[in-house]
């Protein structure tokens, strides 16, 4: 795994004109809608993900 996780398309946007920002880790620009934001792993759920009776995952 690799220590920075990129991301295909802008949030905002969709586009995927995205570069590194200059801000830190995890900051990203979008060359087209001229944005910035951030990624940031949280952590993992201690409960997971469990399956309801309609077939679907509830969180």
């Amino acid at each position: 795994m690799s220590e920075r996780a990129a991301p295909f398309y802008c949030p905002y946007c969709g586009d995927e004109d995205l570069r590194p920002s200059e801000q830190g880790h995890g900051a990203w620009e979008c060359a087209a809608c001229n944005r910035a934001f951030q990624l940031k792993f949280l952590g993992l759920l201690a409960r997971g993900l469990q399956p309801n009776d309609a077939g679907g995952d509830e969180t």
